[in-house]
């Protein structure tokens, strides 16, 4: 199954995690004992599988707001047997209203929006829990501007570097940055 949405993912050009970056993750959370995840975009499920398959204990809640992936990481979810632990939400997650704490915030979606669902979901991070960010590099773009060729590449650059000067100032938190995948930030409480 996990092929088949890397395949998928391919086809269809979703953006999912690259390989090291997930690995690195599933990692993260079988050595931390992670078991209750919140993440933001799920796209086609994959990462939310894949979390949920480090263990018969984590449990994750994942939000989506385009309606299309959302269907495609249900039908995704129910071939893996994890509608138990995998509770999906088709909303927009700046509007949706999360109750309960989570050992781990995982950020993945709209870059542009990084600081806004860092700060309304740290609210539901535990006393210990870690907010882990995807795509800090953004395709090499973010360290080699010069690759840039789009207004919009430009602008998503903007706002990550934005996002990243955010974590450095934050005196709530502190972040390590991790060169697997597309980048990733992890955030502690200080």
């Amino acid at each position: 199954m996990i092929k088949e949405m890397e395949a998928y993912a391919k086809e269809n050009k979703v953006p999912i995690m690259l390989p090291d970056g997930i690995d690195y993750l599933c990692n993260y959370i079988k050595e931390h004992s992670i078991k209750n995840i919140l993440e933001i975009g799920s796209a086609i499920g994959y990462s939310a599988i894949r979390m949920a398959m480090v263990n018969d204990y984590v449990m994750v809640t994942t939000i989506e707001k385009d309606e299309a992936r959302y269907n495609e990481a249900v039908k995704n979810i129910h071939k893996c047997n994890l509608d138990k632990r995998i509770n999906i939400i088709l909303d927009d997650a700046l509007n949706t209203k999360i109750d309960g704490e989570f050992d781990l915030i995982f950020i993945d979606a709209s870059k542009g929006n990084n600081i806004n669902f860092f700060k309304k979901y740290s609210a539901n991070l535990s006393k210990y829990g870690i907010i882990i960010t995807d795509n800090l590099f953004f395709h090499g773009l973010v360290k080699d501007e010069s690759l840039i060729m789009t207004k919009n590449q430009r602008g998503i650059v903007r706002k990550i570097k934005e996002f990243i000067t955010f974590l450095d100032e934050n005196e709530d938190f502190s972040t390590e940055y991790i060169s697997v995948g597309d980048g990733l930030s992890i955030s502690k409480r200080k």
